[in-house]
């Protein structure tokens, strides 16, 4: 049982929703383009792995990518929430990554299959620790970095997100009923690559997240 953690209060997770294609610089170097509506897929809890936990590449990918994100904790869960109320739903903000299988993402697409393999095995929903969503209080003007043994390779501007964070939960809750725990992987900026074994990742958001993960 996949658990999250924020103020002394444990969430067990629930869904894990992923948005794809969210900012438009990354949409262009994946050779695709912002639709009208969000693209949204699942990862299962077994994906979930903590700070301070080893990321393990699997042994069938020989191209796993890092996808830098911010992720929303649900608190209060609902149906057809309103945009304008959504905020109200957010318990709590991580820095993630949401890691895919390059390679075999690749031949799914080829072969018109899921990409569950590719974006769901264990440890491919990294996380950082969590702060309180008031210390966010507008998550629609913040920055935060991606770094590879100190050398930063992403860089987002969550201004520069097609859908924002209001945007997203109230178009998810009008599709699948949110539930406190629920996490949401609000896409991710340009500046996707490899990772390899024996790198440092870091995930750096201002000075409230400075995350630190070894690739084994």
């Amino acid at each position: 049982m996949a658990t999250v953690s924020l103020n002394d209060q444990s969430y067990r997770v629930g869904n894990i929703f992923c948005v794809a294609r969210n900012y438009v610089a990354h949409a262009k170097e994946m050779g695709s383009q912002i639709l009208a509506e969000p693209v949204v897929f699942l990862k299962p809890t077994s994906a979930v792995l903590h700070e301070g936990e080893p990321i393990r590449l699997p042994s069938w990918s020989n191209d796993v990518h890092h996808e830098a994100e911010l992720v929303v904790l649900i608190g209060e869960g609902g149906r057809d929430i309103q945009t304008a109320d959504a905020l109200q739903h957010v318990a709590g903000y991580a820095l993630g990554l949401d890691l895919t299988a390059r390679d075999v993402q690749a031949e799914a697409k080829k072969a018109g299959m899921p990409w569950t393999l590719a974006k769901g095995f264990d440890g491919a929903a990294v996380l950082s620790r969590f702060v309180p969503a008031d210390a966010l209080p507008q998550p629609g003007t913040v920055s935060f970095d991606f770094y590879i043994n100190d050398e930063r390779r992403q860089h987002a501007e969550t201004r520069d997100m097609a859908f924002d964070v209001a945007t997203l939960i109230a178009w998810i809750s009008s599709r699948f009923t949110l539930q406190a725990g629920d996490l949401i992987y609000t896409g991710t900026p340009e500046g996707v690559g490899p990772i390899r074994a024996g790198e440092h990742l870091r995930l750096v958001l201002g000075d409230l997240i400075d995350a630190r993960f070894e690739v084994v």
